[in-house]
């Protein structure tokens, strides 16, 4: 049996292992009770994408290619990272929810792995209003932004599976492996992850008013999973990967609409 120090860190190390493509070393391993307790780490995960993104495009700037391209180069590298893990979630959400009109019909769409019309619509819509929101940003905040949003956006994510079910009755070679049921302590521990960022910034620079991205964050989690749950009775893999877009972006135009109201 693991110590509790090799225990947890096998736990992080396979949320690195499932939620990026980085290489982790073969004593991992992998099992759905694994998974289940790996969760609480996944917005941890969101500490390393945000780190990266944010280091790129301080980078990109630094080397003097302009805002815009230390931006995409940005964005790229987040999407690199995570194998566009969440925006393809996205993306069938899209296509499942915009071409079915029946709960198994909605689930069907979101197997197949061909991009419909729905799809491309929607995930063209998203990374151009996400590179349009961060550009409106001053640059020195960018880096601030991708480093609380990644965190926040998977915390939200994470909400869901504590309050919701998984909706596939029968698991399926298709369907994307995903936690499906998590304690409250792992809540606390995810939630506590997501937001710790968030808490150091707002204490860092004197601006509690930045804590209230958690009410919009709030609702965005509430009535997407209230949304998913009418139609097909739960979430999927890809309606949490649905969730973690739209929050990230969420996180962004709060920020943004605080600099332009001049309340953060």
């Amino acid at each position: 049996m693991d110590s509790w120090p090799r225990h947890h860190l096998r736990l992080l190390l396979l949320a690195v292992q499932f939620y990026t493509r980085l290489p982790v070393p073969a004593w991992v391993g992998y099992s759905d009770a694994l998974l289940n307790k790996a969760t609480s780490y996944f917005p941890l995960i969101g500490w390393l994408v945000g780190a990266v993104a944010a280091a790129v495009y301080a980078g990109g700037r630094l080397l003097r290619l302009g805002d815009d391209v230390a931006l995409l180069l940005s964005m790229g590298a987040s999407i690199l990272l995570t194998g566009a893990f969440h925006e393809d979630g996205f993306a069938d959400v899209c296509d499942g929810f915009g071409g079915g009109w029946t709960k198994l019909k909605i689930l069907e769409i979101m197997k197949d792995s061909r991009l419909g019309t729905y799809g491309v619509t929607g995930l063209t819509l998203l990374l151009s209003l996400k590179f349009l929101v961060l550009r409106g940003l001053p640059p020195p905040l960018v880096g601030p932004a991708l480093l609380l949003a990644h965190p926040l956006s998977r915390a939200t994510a994470l909400a869901c599976i504590f309050t919701h079910s998984y909706a596939r009755e029968n698991e399926d070679s298709k369907a994307k492996p995903v936690a499906k049921k998590i304690s409250r302590a792992e809540l606390g521990t995810g939630l506590l992850l997501g937001s710790l960022p968030l808490l150091l910034y707002a204490n860092w620079q004197q601006r509690p008013a930045v804590l209230l991205v958690l009410l919009p964050l709030a609702a965005v989690r509430s009535g997407l999973a209230r949304y998913f749950q009418r139609w097909i009775g739960g979430y999927t893999g890809d309606c949490l990967g649905a969730i973690q877009q739209v929050a990230e972006v969420v996180v962004y135009l709060f920020l943004l609409l605080g600099i332009a109201w001049k309340f953060i």
